[in-house]
């Protein structure tokens, strides 16, 4: 796709700076994009940053975000630091006109999830795209999956089971990090994890939460760190009960305590017709059941999810070449691209980010009175519903749209 090539700068170097750096990578060599140039990675230690840029392929390395926005080369800004700094520097970041990219959950708070879902809109009205890094809507399986149910191949949905289990926090002495505080990450497994989970019930089944009720808990309460023991100050695990305004419930789970599973989130989903059942420890494969088959072939078949007619796979390899979980940011960044160049809106939106973010204060509001319900009616003013954030997301998946 000709055009002049659009500089990137990312913030934050760590694990998710670093998954974004290869998307980055490989997203022109994978698809017909714009053209992109890795202008500067940026992160707060000068010289791990530096280390960091020479390695993934960078140009340049900083530490100062702010000065590197507000460079005239720079077109489009990847948010990948703690979410207690999402806010602020997206904010900075679309008041000065950059298309802005920011990584899972959209904020610590509805307040500022509300703050930057106006200043996205806003800065729409001006050609300036924004979009939050939901990875898993850009599993090939997962997005088969949407595309089954919008569909009707299941039928009336009417029950979703979602579990979202790690295990690297099960060792009492594993050390305390910025995640286990909640004036940074704003929330434990809830938001690291079960914001996944939220977004696919919202994804897959494309309606709105109505009521949750939850509850979760603190395992280990004071973890080793540099200085000594530290409190954690957020939660090890969370289990909720969503109520869909189709009629549906969700049963959404989220543990970084599961000993044994590592990045396990299994997905079970039941309609009036059939089933779907996915796992991302396997996440090449799609399982898939149907009320149609004669009553002798009943049961479970797995789709191996790696041909061209599937979604995102005419970027990559022959037919059961398959990928992997760092694919899903090289998709990830294909569409918002796509989106810059099409004028379109990109998917998850931010108001996308808001709807999730009103769900954890939920599901965190009714752990803390012991499980009580909690209500969803109150709408954010001027919040786009699910559905205009989804076209990208939808229509551009598969041949012919959905």
């Amino acid at each position: 796709m000709a055009g002049l090539a659009l500089g990137v700068a990312v913030i934050g170097h760590s694990f998710m700076g670093k998954a974004h750096s290869l998307g980055w990578r490989n997203v022109n060599a994978a698809f017909d994009t714009p053209p992109v140039v890795m202008r500067v990675l940026v992160g707060t230690n000068g010289a791990a940053v530096e280390t960091s840029a020479r390695r993934y392929g960078w140009k340049e390395s900083s530490t100062d975000w702010r000065a590197t926005i507000l460079r005239e080369d720079i077109n489009i800004v990847d948010i990948c630091t703690p979410g207690a700094l999402h806010a602020e520097i997206a904010l900075f970041a679309l008041a000065h006109g950059k298309h802005v990219l920011v990584e899972k959950p959209l904020a610590n708070s509805v307040p500022e999830a509300q703050a930057m879902a106006t200043a996205a809109r806003e800065a729409a009205e001006t050609g300036v795209v924004s979009m939050l890094g939901f990875n898993y809507r850009r599993v090939p399986a997962l997005a088969l999956a949407r595309s089954m149910v919008a569909e009707g191949k299941l039928g009336e949905i009417r029950q979703l089971n979602l579990r979202y289990y790690q295990d690297w926090l099960s060792d009492d002495q594993s050390p305390m990090s910025w995640r286990l505080r909640k004036q940074d990450a704003g929330s434990g497994a809830l938001g690291d994890l079960g914001s996944h989970a939220v977004d696919q019930v919202r994804f897959l089944t494309g309606v709105e939460v109505t009521s949750v009720s939850a509850t979760s808990r603190t395992f280990v309460t004071r973890r080793p760190g540099p200085r000594g023991e530290e409190e954690v100050s957020v939660d090890d695990a969370m289990w909720s009960t969503l109520q869909l305004e189709n009629g549906a419930v969700a049963s959404v789970e989220a543990t970084r305590m599961a000993t044994g599973r590592k990045n396990a989130l299994r997905i079970e989903m039941y309609g009036s017709l059939g089933a779907l059942s996915f796992d991302l420890e396997s996440l090449n494969h799609l399982q898939v059941y149907s009320r149609d088959a004669p009553a002798g072939e009943q049961g479970f078949r797995t789709i191996l999810v790696t041909e061209p007619e599937h979604p995102y796979l005419d970027g990559w390899w022959p037919t059961g070449h398959v990928l992997g979980w760092a694919d899903t940011f090289t998709h990830e960044l294909r569409d918002f691209l796509l989106a810059i160049t099409d004028g379109t809106t990109a998917s998850p939106s931010f108001d996308d980010g808001l709807e999730v973010q009103r769900v954890l204060a939920a599901i965190e509001q009714s752990a803390a009175a012991g499980g009580a319900g909690v209500s969803m009616s109150a709408e954010p003013p001027g919040a786009q519903r699910h559905g205009t954030g989804e076209q990208r997301g939808a229509e551009a998946l598969l041949p012919g749209g959905l």
